[in-house]
């Protein structure tokens, strides 16, 4: 029996299992982290509330299973990818961490493309305010005294990692976000560097995700009643970890993330770059791997916005949507919920949202259905644009908090025309996967990564819905042409 922690750092909190045999949940701990919006379009977090979030986990699994934490050989970090941390010649943060989703870089993305046309083919993709090396031309520009002080550039697990071992290291799936690595080879890129004004001595060593890449603390291990020293992994970028976590390591495993964000994830052998479609191709956290993964920006955030719009909870909206007759979903409006710009396919980071089809009406439940609706659309616009690039799914497996709702789900599978696996821990995709990499730098064979987990179930495409959304979808598909012209 092997016993591995899996700690996965999203936008809005910490989770964090104990998984036996890289399989079954024996105890988990969760804490919110805040999102800091100093402007319109900004969003930043204090890397070291990312470091007490994860203390504060561990804290309270070492209270609640003691016996566990003890026998626990590895761990693993998944993490929010593409943020921009620099930190100091002591390795202290100089400022917060700017984030994936952060939108400021607009204008530095036109002027990093102009110095690099083929930079999408390259590297994860089209130049994007959420990537790292925009962020840093913008940083250039307007916080120059920071750029001149950093001496290291670091993302959100690997920032972790150092607290949690005093190592500086990563590895290929998240520093293929920031466009500074050739993602065919997974080497920092001198040229890329530079275009970007970023010197290639301050960046981390680099590493395959599932090796070891430093040993815990012995005054960590004290303080969680741990052995010393044992190995934390490398880790995985959040959409590889919550894609091991679904058991997809083979080429053709699809996993489709519906959190904050929406990612639809494919699991390819060759590098097929899709930069004219806005997708992103990263290394995979599996040998001999990449991750294509298409990204829908707004996901349960569009549906947490449209509940807050209209005075309740997400749960309470999207129980109240799922309630609704045919009847009343059709005279739904249709909505674009692209609240933070569009990714793929129309590469549109300053679009805002288009909807279409108010009348008196409409209540807040036919806008919570309209909100999941424009979210399953988007997936299906991702997938349809992966395949055009040659990624090609074959079997779909769904993860993340959006799960808990049948009627999104239902959509989703409908939308996309194919049938979607619900894994029976649906929640922990990230921290699953981070547990499996973790298994592996223990001396697990790197099969572990690619075993299946437990399903709960199949959500297989709907036929009569699918006939009424085709004409939903063609006004939806005019939403987005509206949104791509500007």
């Amino acid at each position: 029996m092997t016993l591995t922690i899996g700690i996965d750092l999203g936008t809005s909190g910490v989770k964090a299992v104990i998984l036996q045999d890289a399989e079954t949940v024996l105890a988990d701990a969760a804490q919110p982290i805040a999102v800091s919006i100093p402007h319109v379009g900004w969003s930043e977090q204090e890397a070291d509330d990312w470091v007490a979030a994860v203390w504060s986990c561990l804290d309270r699994l070492a209270a609640t299973a003691p016996r566990e934490m003890a026998a626990v050989s590895a761990i693993g970090l998944s993490g929010q990818m593409l943020c921009a941390l620099l930190l100091d010649k002591s390795l202290k943060p100089l400022r917060p961490a700017i984030l994936w989703n952060d939108q400021r870089s607009i204008a530095e993305c036109a002027e990093l493309l102009q110095r690099c046309p083929d930079i999408g083919s390259r590297t994860n993709g089209t130049p994007d305010p959420g990537i790292t090396a925009p962020k840093l031309l913008w940083l250039a520009k307007h916080e120059p005294q920071v750029m001149r002080d950093a001496r290291m550039l670091l993302l959100t697990k690997d920032y972790v990692r150092l607290a949690l071992t005093g190592e500086v290291a990563t590895e290929p799936t998240d520093a293929g976000g920031t466009q500074l690595m050739d993602c065919r080879t997974g080497e920092w890129d001198a040229q890329l560097c530079e275009l970007a004004g970023w010197n290639p001595d301050h960046l981390p060593p680099v590493t395959s995700a599932w090796k070891a890449a430093g040993g815990l603390r012995p005054h960590l291990a004290q303080r969680w009643g741990m052995k010393p020293n044992i190995p934390v992994a490398a880790g995985a970028g959040d959409n590889m970890a919550s894609t091991l976590g679904a058991g997809a390591a083979r080429p053709g495993d699809a996993v489709l993330t519906i959190g904050t964000s929406g990612v639809a994830c494919i699991v390819d052998a060759t590098f097929h770059p899709g930069p004219q479609r806005a997708i992103l191709t990263s290394a995979h956290a599996a040998p001999d791997t990449f991750l294509s993964m298409g990204v829908v920006m707004s996901a349960t955030a569009a549906l947490d916005w449209t509940a807050r719009l209209s005075g309740t909870t997400a749960a309470t909206l999207a129980g109240e949507a799922e309630a609704m007759d045919a009847r009343k979903t059709d005279a739904s409006p249709v909505f674009l919920p692209c609240l933070t710009g569009i990714r793929t396919p129309a590469n549109r980071p300053q679009a805002t949202g288009r909807l279409e089809g108010l009348h008196p009406g409409v209540d807040r439940a036919m806008m919570g259905y309209a909100t999941m609706e424009g979210v399953a659309f988007q997936f299906a616009d991702c997938i349809a644009a992966q395949r055009e690039v040659g990624a090609i799914p074959q079997r779909f497996v769904a993860v993340g908090g959006g799960t808990r709702s049948a009627l999104w789900t239902t959509l989703i599978a409908t939308a996309i025309g194919e049938p979607v696996a619900l894994p029976a821990r649906s929640d922990i995709g990230g921290p699953a996967g981070a547990a499996r990499l973790a298994a592996v730098a223990a001396g697990a064979s790197t099969d572990v990564l690619s075993a299946p987990l437990p399903m709960r179930g199949t959500v297989d495409p709907d036929p009569a819905l699918a006939q009424r959304l085709a004409p939903r979808k063609a006004r939806f598909d005019a939403l987005v042409e509206s949104a791509r012209r500007g």
